[in-house]
């Protein structure tokens, strides 16, 4: 487990039988989410290792990869903590977001980058709302949303460095994206 992420558990390491409703679909909406991202960096980063080319960006997105697994873990702990299951949708999650990463990555590294800003853009934005519903009532579920949104933000504005916003169809890349991951939210919430 991380270390900024303290499970809510009673004495004795049971489950938190008080978890909420709307906490419960926050946790299994940001587990689906972390597990999303860890699977577009994997497929993109498998894409540009095969070339000596894109060895480098191949290895940026290995290390985004793994900021998302940390956060995938902290979820993981986070669900069985609180009684959560994980979306029902997993599985199509996993599937869709390997193929977007794949697609991506195979439209080039601006493409690939087009994605995380525009993933990353609705990922923070999310945890925004959540920081915001959780400041007072779960300081430290706010605390772990906030860590977790500043890594988000950090990899939008490197995808943005290095090019997002000069990829090819950028504005309807994009728009789609933003669509399938408001998309997502919404189902994994309640799925």
């Amino acid at each position: 487990m991380t270390s900024f992420v303290k499970r809510p558990t009673r004495p004795g390491g049971t489950p938190n039988p008080s978890a909420t409703p709307r906490i419960k679909e926050m946790l299994r909406v940001d587990h689906a989410g972390e597990y999303a991202a860890v699977a577009i960096y994997d497929a993109q980063a498998k894409v540009f290792g095969r070339s000596p080319k894109t060895k480098q960006i191949a290895k940026q997105l290995l290390h985004m990869r793994d900021e998302e697994q940390e956060h995938l873990d902290a979820f993981d702990d986070l669900l069985r903590a609180n009684n959560t299951r994980p979306t029902a949708l997993i599985s199509v999650w996993k599937l869709a977001s390997t193929g977007l990463g794949t697609v991506t990555a195979l439209m080039g590294e601006k493409a690939a980058h087009a994605c995380t800003e525009a993933v990353e853009n609705v990922i923070e934005q999310h945890y925004a709302v959540q920081i915001e519903e959780t400041k007072d009532s779960h300081p430290e579920l706010c605390a772990t949303f906030t860590k977790f949104r500043e890594d988000e933000l950090r990899h939008r504005d490197t995808a943005i460095a290095h090019g997002a916003k000069q990829a090819p169809a950028y504005p309807l890349l994009t728009k789609m994206i933003t669509a399938g991951c408001k998309t997502a939210i919404k189902l994994s919430e309640k799925i």
